[in-house]
């Protein structure tokens, strides 16, 4: 089993977004699926930035894929 990561979302504000006005419900395992997406996302940004030749991971480096 792979260690779980270090959580880098604030799990009480996440889950209030989440929820929208009320409207939604949460599940346990949300914001762990949420904080996966954060690192694939820091992952990709890094990558892109050095194969661009740069140590300053910029804005355009994470919204690539959007």
């Amino acid at each position: 089993m792979a260690k779980k990561k270090e959580m880098l979302l604030v799990g009480s504000k996440t889950k209030e977004a989440l929820k929208g006005k009320g409207k939604y419900n949460v599940s346990s395992d949300a914001l762990d699926a949420l904080n996966n997406y954060v690192y694939w996302l820091v992952e990709e940004a890094q990558a892109r930035c050095k194969a661009n030749g740069r140590k300053t991971i910029r804005n355009h480096d994470i919204l690539a894929g959007c």
